[in-house]
């Protein structure tokens, strides 16, 4: 029978991406499944913090081991932004299609469109917390392109391809994305345990 390992997130796109990752040896559990309905507050000014922040919460509520994420999009002719505020960039938390006009808008006129994506994992395993880190590096489309995954995927395309994150195939994001690689890491750690 697999572990049972909380992810404490509601976001379905998220869930699926690890579970596909992680495969048969979890039974991931969102924060719904355990019965937590609470936000949980991103107060935490890096990536890191606010992974902490979410792990923490779930671990001290209900003594399960689980792991939080935060993730982003860092431009660097934007200095860094939108960054940990990557999911409330244009002002409402998940306006995906707001969030990617804002970031266009602020690159009209760039000739450095650089750009990378990162994923933070804070997971804790039986009381101790360990941290997983992924990043993929691209740059950012002038326009969108492709209708899958979510966010910011429509502008983003990673280094050595010609397609946006949202035309890939799950498989395919899934093999360079910056969670897949901070997953997988999590996951050598887990199989050691």
């Amino acid at each position: 029978m697999p572990h049972q390992l909380v992810f404490a997130t509601n976001n379905a796109h998220k869930i699926e991406e690890v579970a596909h990752k992680i495969g048969d040896q979890f039974d991931i559990l969102s924060l719904d499944a355990i019965g937590f309905t609470d936000d949980i507050d991103e107060t935490g000014t890096t990536f890191r913090a606010n992974a902490s922040i979410k792990s923490q919460t779930i671990y001290q509520k209900f003594k399960l081991n689980c792991f939080g994420d935060d993730s982003g999009l860092e431009v660097i002719a934007l200095n860094g932004e939108p960054g940990v505020y990557s999911a409330r960039y244009a002002g409402e938390h998940g306006n995906h299609h707001a969030n990617i006009t804002k970031v266009l808008k602020n690159l009209e006129g760039a000739t450095d469109r650089r750009a990378r994506f990162i994923t933070v994992i804070s997971l804790i395993w039986n009381g101790e917390e360990y941290f997983f880190e992924g990043t993929v590096e691209g740059t950012i489309r002038h326009e969108r392109s492709g209708a899958k995954g979510f966010g910011y995927d429509p502008v983003f395309q990673p280094d050595g391809y010609n397609i946006t994150f949202a035309e890939m195939s799950m498989d395919e994001k899934n093999s360079i994305s910056h969670r897949a690689r901070a997953v997988e890491k999590m996951v050598e750690f887990l199989k050691e345990q």
